[in-house]
């Protein structure tokens, strides 16, 4: 199984110690449970899943991040006291989007877990780039992440962008967002994680096979080390729907379409964390911002849909492509060749290996990725 430690699979939700729920998230082809009480974390172990914890104390608000520093120690080091040498813990949950001017004090709490539980991850989840100056406390996105990282010292990054819409859209500034994480982390060497819809509510689209692929496979383009899918569990409030999970409790069709997509990733998964990402760039519609075929490094010729294209180098010296059609509604075919001589494998989405790739597999579904390499 795919380890949250290589690439973190997680349902953005406060989860019950429940064993049924518990068993069917790691079902859906997660690895982490999502966020958890202390009290929960036997039943996160027995279903094979680790966790973030979340204490009743250390939600790190405004308040909590203006503590003294001695008090921040004092609560981080109760916590770890009680959950540090379990199996389950794989962090601990600080706070979603925070506002830049408490950097500062997440610095502290993230300071105090990094000497309290060194193997533990500090959970801290960032705005996405429609968010005003007003909440990111800054002028610009740029400045949100690039002060994030250098006052912080995260592990890695992660953000929310919902982009589905339910007028059959894609968001402005979707791309723009992954470009301008993917850049930080590229340049600070740090692992990012997308935050993506798995539910609808407000004007955001009810979910769909294709925008489940799309939210993938656009993410592992850019290179991404995790995804998180918001929500597991349907709240009950206003709008909300179609999570996988129901307010009842119940399975939604939901359920199945996020397994189909969280069971591809577990089998390109062997491949995938063997890249490094070089470049990416986008064929068709190039959004703003954004850079088109010129800049490929490894391709000589593409041709197809409305693609964007993630490319990589193996550790062995191969090169690979990760090709995705960004059409919500239409397949497309596509061709292309590599700028140096080789066979070009596919790697299967359903059972991880490679073959020649030829014939019909120049189709891509929509939304769908395809992850091609040049044999030596």
């Amino acid at each position: 199984m795919l380890q949250p430690e290589e690439f973190a699979i997680l349902p953005w939700s406060w989860v019950p110690a429940d064993a049924e729920v518990l068993a069917g998230i790691r079902d859906c082809g997660f690895n982490l449970a999502g966020f958890v009480a202390p009290e929960a974390l036997d039943a996160v172990q027995a279903a094979g899943l680790k966790a973030i914890v979340s204490g009743i104390d250390t939600h790190v608000g405004d308040a909590e991040a203006a503590l003294p520093t001695a008090e921040i120690q004092r609560r981080v080091q109760a916590l770890v006291n009680r959950t540090g040498t379990h199996p389950a813990t794989f962090g601990y949950y600080l706070r979603d989007e925070p506002s830049a001017t408490v950097y500062g004090g997440l610095a502290a709490w993230a300071a105090a877990y990094a000497q309290a539980a060194p193997r533990a991850l500090s959970y801290i989840n960032l705005f996405p780039n429609y968010a005003s100056p007003a909440q990111m406390g800054v002028g610009t996105y740029e400045e949100y992440l690039q002060q994030f990282v250098a006052t912080v010292r995260p592990r890695f990054i992660s953000y929310d962008h919902y982009a589905l819409m339910d007028d059959g859209s894609l968001r402005d500034g979707y791309f723009q967002n992954l470009e301008a994480v993917r850049r930080v982390a590229m340049k600070e060497r740090l692992p990012f994680w997308n935050i993506v819809l798995a539910n609808a509510h407000f004007h955001y689209a009810e979910p769909s096979p294709a925008g489940f692929r799309f939210q993938l496979y656009t993410t592992l383009a850019y290179g991404g080390r995790g995804i998180s899918y918001f929500t597991y569990i349907t709240p009950d409030v206003g709008n909300y729907r179609l999570a996988p999970l129901d307010p009842f409790g119940h399975r939604t069709p939901t359920w199945d379409m996020l397994r189909q997509v969280n069971l591809q990733l577990h089998r390109l998964a062997p491949t995938y964390l063997r890249l490094t990402s070089l470049n990416v760039f986008h064929h068709g519609q190039v959004p703003a911002g954004c850079s088109d075929s010129s800049s490929s490094q490894l391709l000589a010729r593409l041709e197809g849909g409305d693609l964007v294209v993630g490319e990589f180098r193996e550790a062995e010296g191969r090169d690979a492509v990760l090709v995705v059609n960004k059409d919500l509604a239409r397949s497309t075919a596509f061709n292309l060749e590599f700028k140096s001589p080789g066979a070009v494998t596919l790697v299967s989405p359903y059972s991880g290996a490679e073959s020649a790739w030829a014939g019909e597999q120049c189709w891509l579904a929509p939304g769908q990725g395809m992850l091609l390499l040049r044999a030596r």
